[in-house]
C-alpha cells in the first residue's frame, strides 16, 4: 500500500476525522458505489448503523450530522461550512433527503440513524448502511470503517472483516487516494522509487542516496503527480492552515456542545499583540506563541471550522503551530522549507499509519496527539538543518513521552482535554527537535521501536480510555448531564 503525503493531510472539517470527516466520506463511497451499479434510482430509504466509538462519542463528535451530509453528496473538502446548519435543518424539517443531490428518499432521523452500541470486530469506529427499495426489499448493504485520519477502509458485506482502503475524493494536487494491492512500490502501475516501511529502511535509503527524509517523500509523491502539483498541492495545506490560525485568532464566543468552553485564542492573541516588547525580556515568548497557533487551530475545529487533518483533526493543531514557529521565528525559512517540513511530517505519519494507528478509538490520543508531535519535532529538526538520523531521533523523543496517553474527552467533545493537548504537544515537538540537534543522531530506542511500544501499549488499554468518553477526565470531571444535542454553530 502506498499512502501519500495528501493522504496524511487532508482539507476537510471538524470536529474529528475519524467521527466526522470518516462516516462524511463513508455515506458517499457508499451512495457512490449504489449509483454505479445503477440502483440509485431505486431507492426509497438509507438506513445507517454507528458501531463502538461512533455511537459512544458520535453526537459529541457530530457523526450524524456528518452522514447526513455525506448522504447529501457533500465532502469534507468542499463543504461550505457556513452553510452546514441550513442543509441539516432542511433535511429534519422536510423528512427527506436529496441523496448525492440526485434523487430524494424519506428520512426520518430517529428511524433512519442508529447509535449501536456493540462494537463490530474489526474497528472500533463502525458504520453499516442499507439501501431499500420498494417494499423495504434490500437492494445494497455494507459495512464501512473509519480507521483514524479521515481513513476508510470499506469493510463489503461482513462484519468482521475489511476490504481495501478506499479513499473518496482528490485533495489538491494529489493523483489519488491511497493505493492497494501486494506490490508497495507501485502506485496503479507506477513506481515508487524509494519505498519504505519502517524507519530503519528509510534512513538506510538517506544514507545510501545522500538524501535527506523529504527528498526520499518528494521522489515518491512523482508516482501520483508531477513535482510541480505536489509542491503546488503543499501550498495549498499550508494555506489552509494559515487560515484556520487567522480564523481562530479572530473568533471569539462558546465553543458548541454543552460544555460552554470560551475560546481563549483571541484573548491570547490580543495580549500578544499588546506587548511586543516582551520577547525581548523573556525568551519563551515565542513559546506563548506556539500555544496560541495550537489553540487557535483547535478550537476551529471543535467549532466545525475547515481545517487540515494532521494527522488527525483531534491532534490538527500540533504541526500547524510548530510550521507557523519554523516560518515566524526560524531565519532563513522560506517555502521551500515549508514544503520540506510537510513531506519530512507526513514520512514519519507514513510509518506510524501503516505499523501501528493514528485512530483514538484504537490507540488512545497516543496515536493521534502523540504521532502528531513525533511528527512535527522530526519536521522541525529536518528544516532546522538536522540530519536523517537526527530527525529519526527528534521524531523518536516526540512519541517516547507521549506513550499510554489516554483518549478522554469530556462529553464526548474535542474540547476538553484535546485543545491544550494540541498546545503542550507543539512545544514537546519544538523540544524533542532541539534535543535531537544537540546530539549526534544517535541514540537508544529507535523510532521503530517507539512506534511498536506505541501500538502495543494501545492493544493492553482498556476501552474505556479509546474515545468513548467512559473513563479518564470524561468520567471525573463532569457532575451534570452534557447536553450533546446542541448543533454546531455557524462558522
Amino acid at each position: 500500500m502506498g499512502i501519500s503525503v495528501f493522504d496524511i493531510f487532508k482539507i476537510g472539517i471538524g470536529p474529528s476525522s475519524s467521527h466526522t470527516v470518516g462516516p462524511m466520506r463513508a455515506a458517499r463511497m457508499f451512495l457512490d458505489g449504489l449509483k454505479a451499479e445503477g440502483l440509485l434510482p431505486l431507492v426509497t430509504a438509507v438506513r445507517t448503523e454507528l458501531y463502538g466509538s461512533l455511537s459512544a462519542t458520535g453526537k459529541g463528535h457530530g457523526s450524524d450530522k456528518a452522514v447526513i451530509l455525506g448522504l447529501l453528496g457533500h465532502t469534507p473538502e468542499s463543504v461550505p461550512v457556513e452553510e452546514v446548519e441550513r442543509f441539516l435543518a432542511e433535511v429534519r424539517f422536510a423528512q427527506k433527503v436529496n441523496l448525492l443531490g440526485e434523487h430524494e428518499v424519506v428520512f426520518i432521523e430517529k428511524d433512519h440513524l442508529k447509535f449501536e452500541r456493540k462494537t463490530l470486530p474489526f474497528h472500533a469506529n463502525g458504520l453499516r448502511f442499507v439501501a431499500y427499495g420498494e417494499n423495504g426489499y434490500e437492494l445494497r448493504a455494507r459495512f464501512y470503517y473509519s480507521v483514524g485520519g479521515g481513513f476508510v477502509v470499506d469493510g463489503g458485506s461482513r462484519s468482521e472483516g475489511g476490504g481495501n482502503r478506499e479513499q473518496t475524493e482528490e485533495g489538491p494536487g494529489t493523483g489519488g487516494g491511497a493505493a492497494t494491492g501486494p506490490d508497495a512500490s507501485k502506485v496503479e502501475g507506477r513506481t515508487r522509487p524509494y519505498p519504505f516501511r519502517s524507519g530503519q529502511e528509510l534512513l538506510a535509503i538517506c544514507r545510501e542516496k545522500g538524501l535527506r527524509i523529504s527528498d526520499v517523500m518528494l521522489a515518491n509523491e512523482a508516482a501520483w503527480r508531477p513535482e510541480a502539483e505536489t509542491r503546488e498541492g503543499l501550498m495549498k495545506i499550508w494555506e489552509v492552515m494559515q487560515a484556520c490560525v487567522n480564523r481562530g485568532c479572530r473568533t471569539e464566543g462558546i465553543l458548541p456542545g454543552g460544555l460552554k468552553v470560551k475560546r481563549r485564542a483571541p484573548d491570547l492573541y490580543q495580549q500578544l499583540l499588546a506587548n511586543p516588547e516582551a520577547g525581548l525580556r523573556d525568551p519563551l515568548t515565542a513559546m506563548d506563541w506556539v500555544s496560541l497557533y495550537a489553540l487557535a487551530v483547535n478550537e476551529e475545529n471543535a467549532a466545525g471550522g475547515r481545517i487540515v487533518t494532521a494527522p488527525t483533526n483531534g491532534a490538527a493543531g500540533i504541526i500547524p503551530a510548530v510550521l507557523h514557529y519554523y516560518r515566524r521565528f526560524v531565519p532563513g525559512a522560506d517555502d521551500d522549507g515549508v514544503q520540506r517540513f510537510l513531506l519530512t511530517a507526513a514520512a514519519i505519519g507514513v510509518l506510524y499509519k501503516e505499523n501501528a494507528s493514528i485512530s483514538g478509538a484504537e490507540v488512545g490520543c497516543q496515536g493521534e496527539v502523540g504521532s502528531a508531535c513525533s511528527m512535527a519535532a522530526g519536521a522541525i529538526c529536518e528544516v532546522m538543518g538536522g540530519t536523517p538520523e537526527q530527525v529519526e531521533n527528534a521524531a523518536e523523543i516526540g512519541m517516547e513521552h507521549n506513550l499510554g496517553l489516554t483518549c478522554d474527552p469530556i462529553g464526548g467533545l474535542v474540547q476538553v482535554p484535546c485543545i491544550e493537548r494540541n498546545a503542550m504537544a507543539s512545544v514537546k515537538a519544538i523540544h524533542a527537535s532541539r534535543m535531537a540537534l544537540r546530539g549526534d543522531g544517535q541514540h537508544f530506542v529507535s523510532l521503530d521501536k517507539v512506534i511498536r511500544t506505541m501500538r502495543d501499549t494501545g492493544a493492553d488499554m482498556k476501552a474505556k480510555y479509546k474515545e468513548t468518553a467512559r473513563g479518564g477526565l470524561a468520567v471525573n470531571v463532569i457532575e451534570a448531564p452534557i447536553d450533546l444535542s446542541v448543533g454546531l454553530p455557524e462558522c
